[in-house]
C-alpha cells in the first residue's frame, strides 16, 4: 500500500511492452496451453494459491485458535539467522476477502474474529487496530496483544473494515458490523479535516500515537469505499455523506492532463505531492467509485507503469522504479481492467494473470516482487519473498471480485 511503513485510448498507443501482452508477441501460446486462457489462468494455479494461504494461516495454529497469517515468507525475510513474521492488518483483509471470493467462509470468519479480538483487546482501546501483529501470539490468548507496528493508519483501518463489511454481508453476523462501525467512528473522529481544502481524511497515528497530517489519495479512497459500504448496509445516510467527501478529496487529485492521481498532499494539508506517482490509487480509484473519469487513470498505468523483469510482464508499484514487477500491483490492474471491459482488456487482463501465475512458486504463494529491490519511492524496498497480499490479489483478481464495492 502507498503510504504504508514498515500503496487513453482504450489501450490505443499503449506501450510497445504491454502492446506486446496484447498481441502475443511476448507470449507463445502453444495449443497444449490452451486450457489456461479460459480464465487467464490455471485451474492449478488458483488452487495451489488458496492452498498457500490456508497452510500461511494454519502456520501457527488450527481450527477455531485464532490467529494471523505472517505476511512475507522466504528470501529477504527468511535467513538461517532471522525471519520476519509480523502479519500485515492490510494483508490479512485481503486474505479475508480473497477466502470470501474462493468459497471459503469459514476460514474467513476465524480471522475476522482474531481482528475483531485485536481491536477489542488493544492498549488504548479506541476502537482502532494496528498496522501489524506478531502471528505465534495468538497461539496462547491472554488478553494482551503482541504488536508488531503500533502505527494506525487511515488505510488500514478502512480496509479492515471493509473485510468486516463483507463478512456481516455474508454471514450476517453482528459482531462484523458492529468492530466496522468502530473502525469508522474512529477515522472519522480522528482523520476528518475538514479545514483544510481539499477536504478528507489524514493519514491516522504514529507508532508513538502521534498525528499523521498528511491526506493520501489512497487512504481517502479506502474511507471512501468502507464508509459507502457502510451506509448500505446501515441505512443510515451519514456514511454515505462521509464517503463524498473522501471521495471529493480523490477527485481533486486527478491530473486534468493525464488523467492519472497523485499521491496526496504534503504534511501540511494542502501542497499536492507530485512524486512519485503510484499504481494502486490509479486502478483502487476506478474499482471503488466505477467513475467513468478514473478509466483514464486506469491506462495511465498500463501507459507508464509497465515493467519486464525475470521472465515476468507487469506492472510496477511507481514511476520511482519500473525496472521491476510489482506483483500485487499486477492483480489490482489485471481486476481493473476485467472491470473496467474497455476494448481490449480483457485479453490482457489474462495475460496479466498469466503472468503473475508464472512467478507463483511450488507453494502456491506469489511474491511481492519479480526480484529483490523494487523501490516504491516510498523509501521502502519490496522483494522476491512471497506475500500473502500479493496471493490474495492473485486470486480476487481470478474470481473477478472487487473488493472496493459490496
Amino acid at each position: 500500500m502507498t503510504f504504508s511503513a514498515s500503496r487513453r485510448g482504450l489501450l490505443i498507443g499503449a506501450s510497445s511492452a504491454f502492446t506486446g501482452l496484447l498481441t502475443g508477441a511476448y507470449l507463445p501460446t502453444p495449443a497444449s496451453a490452451a486450457p489456461r486462457w479460459t480464465a487467464g489462468c490455471s485451474a492449478g494455479g488458483v488452487r495451489a494459491a488458496v492452498s498457500f494461504l490456508q497452510a500461511k494461516f494454519d502456520e501457527y495454529g488450527s481450527g477455531d485458535a485464532l490467529r494471523v497469517p505472517r505476511s512475507y515468507t522466504g528470501g529477504f525475510f527468511e535467513t538461517p539467522a532471522w525471519t520476519f513474521v509480523s502479519s500485515f492488518t492490510y494483508d490479512d483483509a485481503l486474505v479475508i476477502l480473497a477466502w470470501l471470493a474462493h468459497g471459503d467462509a469459514g476460514r474467513a470468519v476465524v480471522l475476522g474474529d482474531t481482528l475483531l479480538y485485536a481491536q477489542e483487546h488493544d492498549p488504548i482501546g479506541d476502537g482502532r487496530t494496528r498496522a501489524s501483529y506478531q502471528p505465534d501470539s495468538f497461539t496462547v490468548l491472554d488478553g494482551t496483544l503482541d504488536i508488531g507496528s503500533p502505527a494506525a493508519y487511515t488505510g488500514n483501518q478502512a480496509w479492515a473494515g471493509m473485510a468486516f463489511a463483507h463478512l456481516y454481508a455474508r454471514t450476517g453476523e453482528r459482531r462484523f458490523l458492529d468492530g466496522a462501525l468502530r473502525l469508522a467512528r474512529w477515522i472519522f473522529s480522528t482523520t476528518f479535516d475538514g479545514s483544510r481544502a481539499p477536504y478528507g481524511y489524514t493519514g491516522g497515528r504514529t507508532a508513538g500515537d502521534q498525528p499523521i497530517t498528511y491526506k493520501a489519495t489512497e487512504h481517502n479512497i479506502d474511507v471512501g469505499a468502507f464508509f459507502t459500504m457502510l451506509g448500505g448496509l446501515t441505512g443510515d445516510r451519514v456514511w454515505k455523506d462521509r464517503a463524498t467527501t473522501a471521495f471529493s478529496f480523490v477527485a481533486a487529485m486527478q491530473d486534468r492532463a493525464s488523467g492519472h492521481l497523485w499521491t496526496g498532499t504534503d504534511p501540511d494539508g494542502v501542497t499536492v505531492n507530485r512524486y512519485p506517482i503510484p499504481e494502486d490509487v490509479q486502478v483502487w480509484a476506478f474499482l471503488a467509485t466505477l467513475d467513468e473519469r478514473y478509466r483514464r487513470s486506469v491506462s495511465w498505468v498500463v501507459d507508464n507503469l509497465c515493467a519486464y523483469d525475470a521472465g515476468v510482464h507487469g506492472v510496477s508499484f511507481s514511476n520511482a522504479d519500473t525496472s521491476k514487477v510489482w506483483l500485487e500491483g499486477t492483480g489490482q490492474t489485471a481486476l481493473a481492467l476485467a472491470v473496467r471491459r474497455a476494448k481490449g482488456d480483457s485479453l490482457l487482463s489474462k495475460r496479466l494473470l498469466w503472468n503473475i501465475e508464472q512467478a507463483q512458486d511450488d507453494t502456491g504463494g506469489i511474491p511481492a516482487a519479480s526480484s529483490d529491490g523494487l523501490d516504491t519511492g516510498f523509501g521502502d524496498l519490496y522483494y522476491r519473498s512471497l506475500h500473502t497480499g500479493a496471493t490474495a490479489w492473485f486470486l480476487l483478481a481470478a474470481r473477478g471480485s472487487n473488493p472496493l464495492r459490496l
